[in-house]
């Protein structure tokens, strides 16, 4: 057998288009190129990798039992380079990283100083909900998922980052009742913590009138509008609490506290960057959390 890397690269672009002018686009080539390394890979075997069904180019089973084991030959043969990087004192590659939508006020100062002492690395940060996030990481799409709450039903190793607290906001130090409250978008880890908080101490009220907005950021400025209070973790709020924008409305049984946690799936053969980035963080977190996170441990924001 004679096959190349670069074909087997190709059958997993394919795979993941069901289009051969959209896997040609993502790999930067032309349909006829892309056509023949597909054609010069099916000649080494006797049983069809791919049909053709209407415009769509679909892997047989035969061709998925192929790139399964094309992954495995790509990532071993990515393992590789990248071992002869480090001895080189280098380190290249792509670390894929996604999180939920507040975990943006945290993951940028746990891979700042990472990202700057290895520049060959490419990183790509997507920032979701909760939901986007887990359904990535079950695809096996990331490397790691910054979450604030394990998902269920899907077995994952964590590395515990930073602590997550959230208080009742206002634009006043008062709550008001008449006002309404502001949540999160189902599936939003802090809309469920909102639910749970407020279905609790509300069971033997009225339901009382609710905003859903679909980012941390909406909520926040409609709550320094005055069109109502919400849950927030304190995380975001920062600059808001210093300049009296926002205040925290003494409430019981809050803050609700959780923890900003780093996940992958648990039988995930992690690569050389991301096993890099793993021990740099274990390393240096106590560190980052100190430099970047003291504040919220200030005397008034403690249970």
């Amino acid at each position: 057998m004679n096959f190349t890397l670069h074909q087997l690269q190709i059958l997993l672009e394919i795979s993941r288009q069901d289009s051969l002018t959209k896997a040609a686009e993502e790999m930067f080539m032309t349909q006829p190129a892309i056509s023949i390394q597909l054609k010069n890979l099916q000649s080494q075997f006797d049983i069809p990798l791919t049909e053709k069904i209407g415009k769509k180019i679909f892997l047989t089973d035969f061709g998925k039992s192929i790139v399964e084991i094309a992954e495995n030959i790509l990532k071993e043969a990515d393992g590789l380079r990248y071992k002869t990087k480090e001895y080189r004192g280098l380190l290249t590659g792509k670390l894929r990283i996604s999180s939920a939508s507040t975990g943006k006020y945290v993951i940028p100062y746990f891979l700042s100083p990472f990202i700057h002492q290895y520049p060959g690395i490419d990183l790509t940060l997507d920032v979701s909900n909760k939901t986007t996030v887990i359904e990535n990481l079950r695809n096996n799409e990331i490397d790691f998922a910054l979450v604030s709450v394990i998902p269920e039903k899907l077995k994952v190793a964590e590395e515990i980052l930073v602590e997550n607290k959230l208080f009742l906001i206002g634009n006043t130090k008062k709550y008001q009742k008449d006002k309404p409250l502001i949540y999160r978008e189902e599936g939003s880890a802090t809309r469920m913590a909102m639910d749970a908080y407020f279905n609790k101490k509300n069971r033997k009220q009225t339901k009382r009138k609710s905003i859903s907005l679909t980012s941390n950021e909406a909520v926040k400025q409609a709550v320094i509008a005055g069109l109502g209070q919400s849950i927030l973790p304190l995380i975001g709020i920062k600059n808001e609490l210093e300049n009296e924008q926002l205040f925290i409305i003494p409430s019981r049984d809050l803050p609700i506290s959780t923890y900003w946690r780093l996940i992958w799936l648990k039988d995930k053969k992690l690569s050389p960057i991301a096993e890099a980035y793993l021990n740099y963080l274990r390393e240096e977190k106590e560190q980052l959390i100190q430099k970047n996170f003291a504040w919220c441990n200030d005397q008034q924001f403690k249970k």
